[in-house]
Parts: structure tokens; C-alpha cells; sequence
């Protein structure tokens, strides 16, 4: 059976610089059956998913329905719902949780303070605490978004429960439905793609030392499509795979070419160009939709450490 996700993979359509960005996830779980824009179709009340979207707009939050891998036993209105507040930033990682009887309380969240990593909000007011018990894998499986994040998506999910992998649960959307099946990594933001059972267990090995794979990885969700292919661009050149080493600093240009600077926490830096090129031949970017398409592409041009002179320059 032909997917857009056979179809992508078949033509090894690169995957770097594909990440859904968001400085910060907001991540309430939610049992039973999603539609397609989840917040406002599934059974969470409508008027609240409409109004935390609103809430959320502009500020670098992305809120995201979860739920744990499995049958989907529906009781309407769960007891207890669990919640995790992530910050992607490099430098300003945090991962908070908590449990709610209301959901309705999230909208007392500060929503441009979680964006900017300030958590003080989500402590307060649903009583969030940092959570420490390993990292998240969140592996969309919401086949009404496409059919291949159920039909790929669901297995992974199962596979690595059933595996003993602690910390596994599904997720709404997370974008590039070609690329399923999809996972996002917190508390670090970094999405991969094509996900098999053994890449994921090696990438939340990694987190546990600190550590960032980068086979596979689609970007960090802190950073906008450009920056996502820059700062993989310089892992690879250098070998640097620790978490939180590299960040996005600068970025000049517009599409379809950028120049985007990336900066070490020891003071190196790099200027990476980017170019948007076009993914050819046409190719269905995702099974909803009838009309093939070619979806832009972020190709790494080069790679150059910067001197001090350059920097002053």
C-alpha cells in the first residue's frame, strides 16, 4: 500500500530542518478519540480547546493532546489528567508536571512567560513540580490528521510500552506526516523521523547522558526551519552531540537563503548557509490530500567557523 510516508522515504526526502517549532509544549492528556484539529474535536470541551488556542497564539507555546499508548478506554471525563509543561531553549531546559481534576485551570497560565521560559506560572497554578522520572517520547499517532501516524505511529507506540520503555505516551500532531512515524523528545524539543523502536530507545539513552542523536533528527523545536538544519549541520561538522551545547544566535536572510549563525556555550561560533530548494519529483505530502505537491527543503550549503575578527566584524 503506497503512503506518503512510503513515498517520502522511498525517495529519501531529507528530513533536517523539519521540526514543528515551539519554544515551549504544553502537553494535557486526554483520552478517547481525536479529530483532526484535536484541541477542539475531541472530548475535551470545545469552548476550553478554542480557548487555549487563542491563548497560546504567538507566544511559542504549542499545546498538544496526549494520551497513553493502547486501547483507548473512553471515560468522557478522567478523573485525573496528567500535565507537562517543556522548554526547548538551550541554556533554559525544563521539564514540569502535575496532575489536574480541571482542565479549565490551564487557562490561568501566564502563556508569554511559558513561551519565554518562565515556569513560575504552571507551578502555581496547577501546582507543577519538575518531573524526574526520565525523559518523554511522544509519538503521534492521530490517523484523523493522516492515516500513516495511525497505521505507523500506534505500532511504535505499542512496541516500546510493551518493551518496558517508561515515558512513552501518543500525541496529537507534531507535523510532517510523511515522515511518520514521528516522535518528539523532551525535555531537550528534538523531533525525529522514521522512528523504529531500537533509534528511539538509543535516543532516550541519550537523553539520560546528556547526550543528543542526531540520526534521524528532524531539528529542535526551538529553533525555526533554517536554524533546525543549521545547529545539525554543525553537530555533524563537529561532533559535538552534547545536549544544550549549541544554539541559534542569528539568523540574516530570507528565504530562500539564509545565513545563520550558531554559537557554542564555550564561545565558538559558526555561520551555516542555508538554501529552500524544492523536493522533487511532486509527491503527495500527505495521504488527505489528492494533489501532489513539492514540499521546500533545507539544504546546508556550508559550514564555516567564525575568528574573533569575523564575529567583530
Amino acid at each position: 500500500m503506497s503512503t506518503c510516508a512510503t513515498v517520502s522515504r522511498s525517495l529519501d526526502e531529507p528530513i533536517s530542518g523539519t521540526a514543528a517549532m515551539a519554544t515551549t509544549w504544553l502537553l494535557l492528556e486526554q483520552p478517547g478519540p481525536w479529530g483532526a484539529k484535536a484541541l477542539t474535536s475531541s472530548h475535551l470541551d470545545r469552548a476550553l480547546g478554542r480557548a487555549l488556542e487563542t491563548a497560546a497564539g504567538g507566544t511559542g507555546v504549542r499545546i498538544a493532546l496526549i494520551r497513553r499508548p493502547g486501547r483507548h478506554a473512553d471515560p468522557r471525563t478522567p478523573a485525573q489528567r496528567r500535565v507537562y509543561a517543556a522548554h526547548t531553549v538551550p541554556g533554559k531546559v525544563w521539564l514540569r508536571t502535575t496532575t489536574t481534576r480541571d482542565p479549565r485551570k490551564l487557562l490561568d497560565l501566564d502563556f508569554a512567560a511559558l513561551g519565554a521560559g518562565d515556569h513560575r506560572s504552571f507551578d502555581a497554578a496547577l501546582g507543577g513540580r519538575a518531573h524526574r522520572t526520565g525523559p518523554l517520547a511522544l509519538v503521534c499517532t492521530n490517523g484523523k490528521r493522516d492515516r500513516c501516524c495511525a497505521l505507523l505511529g500506534r505500532p511504535l507506540a505499542s512496541e516500546l510500552t510493551t518493551s518496558g520503555v517508561p515515558g512513552v505516551w501518543e500525541v496529537t500532531h507534531l507535523g510532517g506526516h510523511r515522515f511518520s512515524p514521528t516522535v518528539l523528545v523532551l525535555p531537550y524539543g528534538y523531533s525525529y523521523g522514521r522512528a523504529e523502536a531500537h533509534t528511539v530507545k538509543e535516543v532516550l539513552q541519550g537523553v539520560q547522558e546528556k547526550r543528543i542523536v542526531v540520526q534521524g533528527c528532524r531539528g529542535n523545536s526551538a529553533w525555526d526551519r533554517p536554524g533546525q538544519a543549521a545547529e545539525l549541520a554543525v553537530r555533524a561538522a563537529t561532533g559535538e552531540y552534547t545536549a544544550e551545547a549549541l544554539s541559534v544566535v542569528r539568523t540574516d536572510g530570507a528565504a530562500p537563503r539564509w545565513a545563520v549563525t550558531v554559537a557554542h556555550a564555550d564561545g565558538r561560533h559558526w555561520r551555516v548557509i542555508v538554501a529552500q530548494g524544492a523536493s522533487l519529483p511532486p509527491r503527495p505530502e500527505s495521504c488527505g490530500v489528492s494533489a501532489l505537491g513539492t514540499p521546500a527543503r533545507m539544504d546546508v550549503v556550508s559550514v564555516r567557523a567564525l575568528t574573533a575578527a569575523a564575529l567583530a566584524g
